[in-house]
């Protein structure tokens, strides 16, 4: 059954593993990423460095309703634009990248009215500090107006600003080039808006291997997927600032170059749209949003204009020049995302599965439950640990994959294996012991005939008179108060660590020491005995509604022959053997020394020194050569509680050294001194009837 279980779970693990490596599961990894930007999120505190090397240039809700910009369209914003690009390259600005395309212009119909605009491109396109953008949609480009190609010296300085988003709609890689094949046949790769300026900032191009492996500024570039990067989004406040081209416009009028210096040197500059509506994209910020207008730059002349955003306004896109600036920041910074390759990704589907199969095959349901939950919450963790080294690892499709390894084999323990167990303790749970059963489950093996040699303590109880109390009861009322009494002793030995062999007519026997381990087995034997004593001397317990039980206990500890006995057919797991039987005698024995519980001298011995006893005679059992001593348990060591008869040790062994002496009548004086005490009361008697028939030779 073990290899059919593992079966099962390789079959499990395997299923899950592949299914949570299709393409159709991809989707997960991408929401996964989400949430772990949320858990970062939520798990960083402070706010990003100051020493930012990309900057945006937002064409913003501010520009709009402010003069100039409120009375014109933003095709004629180009001689204003001028102004603001001038103060950028006076301050030595890095590199300016145009997230936003003029593909139409009014040099036709004004002649002149662009050349500002087009002698600050040209100006910055000399010295490699401007790139503009252009969208590539279906075969025909959307491209600057002519005249801004030209002054910027066309394909040197213009790269794509295309986006890619993944099936589910959302963006999280960042291109770094694009390849397509020219008309004559040959391939063309041109880097991407974003690679290009981290290029040119960092004075080093990118080193593509045949392989499509790529090298920029001396180290390996983490790809996800073709010529693409994992975009790491900076999700801590004032991570990309943001700058009002109406404040800038403003203050490059003024001729305030201090603060261009200030905020731009050295810098990259992205210039874009940030607007309520317009070229906004949904990223893996989306579930990592924090609400608007919270850390806004440095103001340069006006104060920031009122009633721009709501109080407290959360959106879960962000402006599409965000992507570019958070490209271009990964890049210079080595930051960007790690995700794992498929041999690492089914290892860690893999051992997480194994995981989840191992709690749910090796432990009971609920504790199965518990480790599962267990275990994902340290994958949850360790997932946030990774994110914030750099590593995106499968968090949902591990968990999906360990999930789903889960409720396979739960379906498969409770159909095949539990069915199977639950088989073995319905067919030998009446009358083979839990342990035994616990045992067969575990090692998925059914009962078998045979036995071992074993040291253990038999219990016998009887009802005293109960012959004469079942002539008395009807046969319904005497069956419920057996009943009655049966479950009540059987709790109390299962208690004290024994087991219930067999009942024989109203007689109870009990096994302790088999067949699991004790080595405490006659003191816990000797411990029921008392218990189930103080129980039936509250006359709680009663056959019929006022006939009252009284009962007999015989102990013996020695060696039996124990294991299932009986025929192929029927069989029982019980112990054979003489020490059973002088437990039987025992427990008759208490009819002639008017004792309750007897134990014999192994017993006594075995519990040594943590039971007080009364030895009470020594007797020659009918089959054995060696007599017998005989012990009266009194009370354990120890409990707060007395018993009368402690009173009586001393004495009563007084009395029996006179009794074997053959000195009947001093033995019979010293045995009435004790009266009430049942056993010195049938000493007496058994002293008088030696000294009216003395034997001719004592023993």
């Amino acid at each position: 059954m073990r290899h059919r279980d593992g079966l099962a779970a390789i079959a499990a693990i395997g299923l899950s593993v592949v299914l949570f490596m299709t393409p159709a599961a991809r989707w997960l990894d991408g929401l996964g990423t989400d949430l772990l930007f949320g858990a970062r999120q939520l798990l960083q505190s402070g706010a990003a460095p100051e020493s930012r090397e990309v900057v945006v240039v937002a064409l913003d809700e501010e520009t709009y309703r402010r003069p100039p910009f409120n009375t014109k369209p933003s095709a004629m914003w180009t001689p204003e634009l001028a102004k603001v690009i001038e103060a950028l390259l006076d301050a030595g600005v890095s590199v300016i990248g145009f997230d936003v395309v003029f593909s139409t212009s009014l040099e036709s119909l004004l002649p002149g009215y662009e050349r500002p605009y087009l002698l600050s491109l040209r100006r910055g396109a000399r010295d490699g500090r401007i790139v503009l953008g252009r969208v590539q949609h279906q075969a025909k480009p959307i491209e600057p107006f002519a005249g801004q190609r030209f002054a910027v010296g066309h394909d040197r300085n213009i790269r794509l600003i295309n986006a890619l988003e993944d099936s589910d709609g959302i963006i999280r890689r960042g291109p770094l080039a694009f390849t397509w094949r020219e008309p004559d046949g040959t391939t063309r790769r041109e880097a991407s808006m974003a690679m290009e300026l981290a290029a040119r900032k960092a004075g080093s191009r990118p080193e593509w291997d045949a392989k499509g492996n790529l090298r920029f500024n001396g180290r390996a570039v983490r790809l996800a997927g073709d010529e693409a990067v994992q975009l790491n989004f900076d999700t801590r406040p004032g991570a990309v600032p943001l700058y009002s081209f109406a404040d800038l416009h403003a203050c490059a009028e003024r001729g305030e170059g201090a603060y261009f210096a200030e905020h731009f040197r050295d810098k990259v500059v992205l210039v874009g749209a940030a607007l309520d509506v317009e070229d906004r994209k949904l990223t893996s910020m989306r579930l990592a949003t924090r609400p608007e207008g919270q850390t806004p730059s440095p103001r340069c002349v006006p104060p920031p204009m009122e009633n721009l955003y709501d109080a407290g306004l959360t959106r879960d896109s962000i402006p599409g020049v965000m992507l570019h600036a958070t490209a271009v920041s990964n890049l210079l910074n080595g930051g960007e995302l790690m995700p794992l390759g498929s041999a690492a990704r089914i290892g860690l589907l893999s051992a997480i599965s194994l995981a989840a199969a191992a709690a749910v095959l090796g432990l009971s349901a609920g504790r199965a439950a518990v480790a599962f939950l267990a275990l994902s919450g340290i994958w949850v963790l360790s997932c946030i640990a990774l994110f914030f080294a750099g590593t995106a690892a499968p968090l949902l499709n591990a968990l999906g994959a360990a999930g789903l390894t889960f409720t396979l084999l739960l379906g498969y323990r409770f159909a095949v294996t539990d069915r199977d167990k639950r088989a073995i303790r319905q067919a030998f749970g009446l009358y083979l012991p839990t342990p035994v059963i616990d045992r067969m489950v575990a090692e998925d093996k059914p009962p078998v005939l045979g036995g071992e040699e074993r040291v253990v303590t038999i219990l016998f109880s009887d009802i005293a008179g109960f012959t004469r109390l079942s002539e008395s009861l009807p046969p319904a009322e005497l069956v419920r108060g057996l009943n009655t009494y049966f479950a009540a002793m059987t709790s109390l030995v299962e208690e004290h660590g024994g087991f219930v062999d067999k009942f024989v007519g109203d007689a109870i026997v009990a096994v302790f020491g088999a067949p699991v381990d004790d080595g405490k087995h006659a003191e816990h034997a000797v411990r029921a005995a008392l218990h189930m004593d103080r129980v039936m001397q509250t006359g709680s317990l009663q056959l019929g509604s006022d006939v009252p039980i009284h009962i007999r206990i015989g102990i013996n500890t020695g060696p039996v022959l124990i294991g299932n006995i009986g025929s192929p057919r029927r069989f029982n797991y019980t112990a054979m053997g003489d020490a059973v039987n002088l437990a039987s005698r025992l427990e008759g024995a208490n009819k002639t020394f008017a004792t309750r519980i007897l134990v014999s001298d192994t017993t006594r011995d075995a519990c040594g020194d943590r039971i007080v006893f009364r030895e009470i005679d020594q007797v020659r059992v009918v089959g054995r050569s060696t007599p017998v001593r005989l012990y009266e348990p009194i009370i354990r060591t120890g409990r707060k509680d007395s018993d009368p008869r402690i009173a009586t040790l001393a004495p009563f062994a007084a009395a029996i050294s006179l009794w074997r002496s053959g000195r009947f009548a001093e033995a019979e004086a010293a045995f009435a001194a004790l009266a009430p005490d049942p056993a010195a009361a049938a000493f007496v008697q058994r002293c008088r009837e030696m000294q009216d028939q003395p034997p001719a030779s004592w023993n």
